[in-house]
């Protein structure tokens, strides 16, 4: 049995923050500098000065580029890039997600009927594709689906058809890829635990596995389109007035061609940096239940860039 020993006033140091009971003094911290970061900034900023001056030194005319850019035409162009773009896309993404069940399903003549499909559209230029559908009429004087439709092939194949059928199919090959992993990274539990439950396989891949998929597919989909937009400039080879030819034409009549392909390069920048910013919620929006935290929207990322630069007072 072990005596118990009094500690005395020296072993029992007053409750509090201090010694004498009185709080600790906040520390002021320093940060430290990275004079690295300021060396490369400044190198950056002066090579973008250095670019600047050089363009505003060129011979454009930049007065035309400010005339021509909301002009009537140029914007009708616009319109026809975004309807091309988005009727494109969808059509990729119906035939995306058809070739992606069949390149799964046990049945070897849907899955190699699926296979041939990627592989052909996957392994040939979409310009090659566009000029195809183009020159189809060379081939066929008539598109006859019997009782149901015929009719002369140039005039099925007007240049909004052609230019849908070439960047459609195209995009079809490469979302068929995308879905598949998509769907193949839902765990095979789920279905299971589906099927258990007596779900048919549609109703199990419509609302149990391609709503986890998203999150997956989503992604590389936006990433996708936003290819797509700048994809569509090849359709002026197939006389669809899109964005790149209504400038083009513009420029060759006024004599402006630079300027006009400046026109035509900010447009394409200003479509790419809007759908851009939807393509990020669109992902924040499927990320939750993922992560524990979700990732900083643009204006929350640009006011820690900002504070970054602050000094702070770290108390203790």
């Amino acid at each position: 049995m072990t005596d118990k020993i009094d500690k005395g006033p020296a072993d029992n140091p007053p409750a509090g923050p201090g010694a004498s009971g009185t709080p600790y003094e906040a520390i002021k911290a320093i940060p430290v500098r990275h004079y690295g970061r300021w060396v490369s900034g400044v190198i950056v900023v002066a090579l973008l000065g250095w670019l600047v001056y050089a363009f505003s030194q060129g011979n454009v005319i930049w007065a035309t580029v400010g005339d021509k850019l909301f002009d009537p035409a140029v914007l009708s162009g616009l319109g026809n890039t975004v309807i091309i773009s988005v009727s494109s896309m969808a059509l990729g993404l119906v035939l995306g997600i058809v070739f992606a069940v069949m390149r799964l399903s046990k049945n070897p003549v849907t899955s190699a009927v699926s296979w041939l499909y990627i592989w052909f559209f996957r392994g040939t230029p979409v310009y090659v594709q566009l000029l195809v559908w183009f020159n189809l009429s060379l081939i066929f004087q008539y598109i006859n689906l019997g009782p149901i439709y015929k009719n002369e092939t140039v005039d099925v194949m007007t240049p909004f058809m052609v230019a849908l059928l070439g960047l459609g199919l195209n995009e079809g090959a490469y979302m068929a890829e995308i879905v598949r992993a998509g769907i193949q990274s839902v765990d095979e539990g789920q279905t299971e635990a589906a099927h258990a439950l007596g779900m048919p396989q549609t109703k199990t891949m419509r609302r149990i596995v391609l709503p986890q998929a998203m999150r997956v597919i989503i992604p590389p989909t936006g990433n996708e389109f936003i290819n797509m937009l700048k994809t569509s400039s090849l359709v002026s080879a197939v006389q669809y007035t899109e964005l790149l030819r209504a400038s083009s034409n513009i420029g060759n009549t006024a004599g402006a061609i630079m300027e006009m392909l400046f026109v035509a390069s900010f447009w394409y920048l200003a479509l790419t940096s809007v759908f851009s910013v939807g393509q990020y919620y669109l992902e924040r929006r499927y990320a939750r239940g993922s992560t524990r935290n979700l990732p900083p929207t643009p204006f929350q990322r640009l006011r820690a860039n900002l504070n970054m630069f602050r000094r702070t007072e770290v108390a203790r």
